[in-house]
């Protein structure tokens, strides 16, 4: 494999260092792989390999060759489990044990800088070996799925309760807890911080070294881990909730100074297999823009209509300045231009049912995205050109339901993406 210089010159202290340790390829979630050049795909020389695989979540890249997919089952005791499989056949090389979970919500898995996998699904956290041997199991707090994890620089992992309602979730039932952060020991996923945090939290964390950034229900919050102890930063609050009728954020992207990240998720539970038209909020759905050193908060609207819903983090190119958002329930996706001081303007924008993690190939400028046919049941991977929008390439997945799961780059010029029907390659055909 040939390598470049990653854009952004942070590779993650933490993770194993492979193109793609964990989801949206480390803790920044610039969604970038480490290692290698974009594919270059080109409309008529592409293979697509499917395998159903029900409720598979991420793709991850350890040693060169190995590839593992997080899946589980359904319902409030559901289980998880890890499959090695081939790289291009997707067929299962080995499987672990079942891993004890809890209430379903999609958790993450990661490949360590120690050599382990980690995975957080439901309540509990697993050490897994690379043979996909358990290690260690850790019950965590609350009775509550706990979505994903990230790997701090010493290799503590943090995590935290997810607090939005769950699929055929009554909302009056719904017990709204501010979130909690715990930081784990990686050695036997032990406690070893906690920092109560001032509101619930739905979106998964984000880290840029020692400082977790979590997009709670109102405000981004910042916590800081010592290695002894992790607080809550109060002298840091960007509260991004400014107009009637906006509701929650979700994942946010540390780039450009900023934490980026997508508002009006309320409504994601009511998702059907798409997000189209699934969405309740009255505000326009807004790209989000927070300044992590004075915490001033901007807004971008991405298409001006109500009713917009996401479920997942913008795209951020840190070498062209430019950031990609979308409203999936609406069916819009746009691209805009950076300035130095943090304000956007419009570039392009396009109908486009993206509902998944974005995925960007910096060199080559391939965005790798996807757009739901609700018609035919059919979910394409449509990679674009990120500077001015137009397709460079349009296939199905197989998949029949929208993915609003994650992408993985893989070791050979190809791409590898999940929804809750199975994980699908797409790969350089013969030149």
């Amino acid at each position: 494999m040939q390598t470049f210089a990653h854009p952004s010159g942070r590779r993650p202290a933490g993770y194993w260092p492979s193109p793609w340790p964990a989801e949206d390829a480390g803790p920044q979630r610039l969604a970038w792989p480490w290692l290698g050049r974009g594919p270059g795909f080109a409309r008529e020389a592409v293979v697509v390999q499917s395998r159903e695989a029900i409720a598979c979540t991420m793709v991850v890249l350890r040693e060169p060759g190995e590839v593992y997919l997080l899946r589980h089952t359904a319902g409030a005791g559901a289980v998880a489990w890890v499959e090695r499989i081939d790289p291009k056949t997707l067929e299962p090389i080995a499987r672990s044990d079942d891993l004890a979970g809890g209430p379903t919500w999609p958790g993450g898995l990661a490949a360590h800088a120690n050599g382990s996998l980690y995975v957080v699904f439901g309540n509990h956290a697993h050490r897994l070996s690379a043979d996909l041997t358990v290690l260690a199991t850790r019950a965590l707090g609350r009775p509550r799925p706990y979505n994903s994890f990230v790997v701090l620089p010493d290799g503590c992992l943090a995590t935290k309760d997810f607090g939005g309602l769950l699929p055929g979730e009554d909302p009056g039932a719904h017990e709204d807890l501010p979130a909690e952060l715990l930081v784990l020991a990686p050695d036997d996923l032990s406690v070893v911080g906690r920092c109560a945090l001032p509101e619930p939290s739905i979106a998964r964390l984000s880290s840029d070294g020692d400082s977790v950034y979590v997009v709670g229900t109102s405000t981004l919050w910042r916590a800081e881990w010592d290695g002894a102890a992790v607080t809550l930063d109060e002298r840091f609050a960007g509260r991004y909730r400014l107009d009637p009728g906006q509701t929650y954020g979700w994942d946010a992207v540390l780039a450009l100074g900023a934490a980026w990240f997508l508002d009006n998720g309320e409504g994601s539970e009511r998702y059907v297999g798409t997000l189209r038209d699934r969405g309740v909020s009255r505000a326009p759905l807004h790209l989000v823009r927070v300044d992590v050193t004075s915490g001033a908060v901007s807004l971008t609207e991405i298409c001006g209509a109500p009713d917009g819903l996401v479920a997942n983090p913008p795209l951020i190119d840190e070498q062209r300045r430019i950031a990609v958002g979308y409203d999936s329930g609406n069916g819009v996706l746009a691209a805009f231009d950076v300035a130095a001081d943090g304000a956007t303007t419009p570039r392009w924008t396009r109908a486009q049912n993206h509902g998944c993690h974005p995925l960007l190939f910096p060199d080559t400028g391939e965005l790798v995205t996807n757009d739901h046919d609700a018609t035919r049941m059919a979910d394409s991977v449509v990679v674009l050109d990120i500077e001015t929008g137009d397709e460079r390439l349009r296939v199905d997945s197989g998949s029949p339901v929208q993915s609003v799961l994650f992408p993985a780059a893989g070791w050979d010029h190809d791409v590898y993406t999940c929804s809750f029907w199975g994980v699908t390659r797409i790969s350089r055909g013969a030149r």
